[in-house]
């Protein structure tokens, strides 16, 4: 039975290395948002973080609250593509652990 808490602790620590280097790796990836057709993109890292916004110049018009949806749905597109990035990362780290779908790390 000792052995086994060994083990597990062992493993434990392993996984938590293996977090940080991907926390610290999805710092660095970006992600690009999009909306209107590629009208309005948004580039996020991976930790949420907008780098660029680049609106096209012909939706500078008179029509700013469409202009205003299409910069929020170009952000929350980014921000689904940062979900993906960071579920894609997980998946290495945690596979073979048995986790149940849904499951998210860290708590």
């Amino acid at each position: 039975m000792r052995g086994n808490i060994g083990q597990i602790m062992k493993q434990a620590q392993m996984m938590q290395e293996n977090m940080r280097r991907m926390q610290e790796q999805l710092a660095s990836v970006e992600v690009e948002g999009q909306a209107g057709a590629g009208m309005v993109k948004v580039v996020m890292t991976g930790k949420y973080q907008a780098k660029r916004v680049s609106i096209d110049p012909s939706l500078l018009g008179d029509d700013r609250e469409m202009l205003e949806d299409l910069v929020a749905a170009a952000f929350n597109d980014a921000s689904r593509r940062v979900e993906q990035a960071i579920a894609e990362k997980m998946s290495g780290i945690t596979a073979g652990m048995g986790l149940p779908p849904g499951f998210k790390l860290p708590f």
